[in-house]
C-alpha cells in the first residue's frame, strides 16, 4: 500500500493517545464468509478465508489493547456487534482510519453516520491504491457523512 509506513507511525500514535485517555479502541478483522451468496466473493477474485495474512491485523498494532471484531462485509456495522458495543459504551462520536478508504473505511464511515455516530475520518489516518481514489472518497464524505481531520488533529482535541 502506498504510504503504508506512515500509515502505521500515524496510527500507533493515535492508538497510544486514545489508550492514554481511556478512550475504546476497536479493530476489525475482515474474513469472507463461505456464502454463495455473498457478492464480494464474485467481485473480487479470491477469498480472505482466516488463515489468509490478508485478514490479519498487523503486528504492528497490540490487540490487547481494544476489541477485534470480525466483519465479512466492507460494513464493520453489517451483521457484527459494533453497534451494540458502541452503544453500550454511550459512544457518540467515532474516529475512521484504516484500509481501504474508498471501501472498507467509507463504507463504515457512512453505516456509522446512518446510525446517528458523528464520524470523524482520517484523511492520513486511511489509505487506498490510488491517490484520485483517497480524494474522491474524502471528498464525497465530507458532502454529508463525515468530518474529514488528520490525526494531529484528533491529538490536539485531547489536549483541549
Amino acid at each position: 500500500m502506498p504510504g503504508s509506513a506512515g500509515l502505521i507511525k500515524r496510527i500507533k500514535k493515535l492508538v497510544e493517545i486514545f489508550v492514554a485517555h481511556d478512550r475504546p479502541i476497536i479493530y476489525t478483522r475482515h474474513i469472507d464468509s463461505d456464502d454463495k451468496n455473498n457478492l464480494m466473493l464474485r467481485w473480487w477474485d479470491g477469498q480472505i478465508k482466516e488463515a489468509d495474512p490478508m485478514s490479519h491485523i498487523i503486528e504492528d498494532f497490540d490487540t490487547k489493547n481494544g476489541l477485534v471484531i470480525i466483519k465479512h462485509q466492507y460494513d464493520a456495522f453489517f451483521k457484527t456487534n459494533l453497534l451494540n458495543v458502541l452503544q453500550h459504551r454511550n459512544i457518540k462520536q467515532v474516529v475512521v482510519s484504516g484500509v481501504l478508504t474508498n471501501i472498507c473505511c467509507e463504507t463504515t464511515a457512512r453505516s456509522a453516520f446512518m446510525r446517528g455516530f458523528e464520524v470523524y475520518f482520517l484523511i492520513d489516518g486511511t489509505a487506498t491504491y490510488k491517490k484520485s481514489m483517497q480524494n474522491a472518497s474524502l471528498l464525497n464524505l465530507s458532502y454529508g457523512f463525515a468530518i474529514p481531520v488528520t490525526v494531529d488533529e484528533i491529538i490536539r482535541l485531547f489536549g483541549k
